[in-house]
């Protein structure tokens, strides 16, 4: 795509990483004959579980709302950065995206399409490793949901929290994050997924990726580097961002 592109993310309105992340990867790919500029809209989502509760801040009604004050400006493409559809289901996540596109004429995609895609483009991944905040029973439902896909994850290679309240997930620190995926490659993980949006983990990917040997996928960079694919543009300037930009 030539000319300016305006991307439009919808973030997690306690979301406190996405945004910072997101801009800095544009920031990389942005170039003064191609301008990207990035424009933020949010729905409200506090906690992360499988509780009716928790579910009904992914409606479909609610990501609706917030596609069209993006549409307002005019942007190419929306991307949910969230990973919801982890556990809500892929298919949920496609339901969603043609969805908005058929109400808006806009093209739309997820952190989770996002990361499946990349997947597919690149190498087969035989043992996938899974680092998450999140509650055994939804880290239980994201593994189930992988392996049917054909990435098969076993106890060794996924790690979580049990973090349910999304500002504590974002005070995570570098240190317990290298101290799950080293677990996990370790467990024999060849490519690991950080599997949240509110990880403050995208910046560190490059720095993993030397130090582990294998592919990181962060999910703020998934969603980008998707909306990125979908537009055609050029994405080589980020590949200290992570491999999956040299794809």
């Amino acid at each position: 795509m030539r000319g300016p592109i305006r991307l439009g993310i919808i973030v997690p309105s306690s979301n406190t990483s996405a945004e910072p992340l997101s801009q800095a990867i544009i920031s990389s790919i942005s170039t003064e004959e191609r301008p990207i500029t990035v424009h933020f809209t949010r729905i409200s989502v506090t906690t992360l579980n499988l509780s009716p509760g928790s579910k009904s801040q992914f409606t479909p009604e609610a990501l609706l709302a917030a596609a069209q004050l993006l549409a307002d400006a005019k942007v190419q493409i929306i991307g949910w950065s969230g990973t919801s559809g982890g556990w809500l289901g892929f298919e949920n996540d496609r339901n969603l995206c043609n969805h908005i596109e058929e109400r808006l004429g806009i093209p739309m995609t997820t952190s989770t399409l996002g990361l499946n895609k990349v997947l597919a483009c690149m190498a087969k991944f035989e043992k996938l490793g899974l680092v998450t905040p999140y509650s055994k029973d939804v880290q239980d439902v994201i593994v189930r949901n992988y392996t049917e896909l054909g990435y098969p994850i076993t106890n060794e290679r996924e790690r979580h929290l049990s973090v349910a309240d999304n500002i504590k997930i974002a005070a995570v620190d570098e240190a317990k994050l290298h101290q799950m995926i080293t677990a996990v490659v370790a467990a024999g993980a060849d490519g690991v997924t950080t599997f949240c949006t509110n990880w403050n983990a995208a910046h560190l990917v490059g720095k993993w990726e030397k130090e582990f040997g294998v592919p990181i996928f962060d999910s703020v960079a998934t969603v980008v580097w998707d909306m990125c694919n979908i537009l055609q543009v050029d994405m080589g300037n980020a590949s200290h961002w992570g491999k999956m930009f040299e794809q």
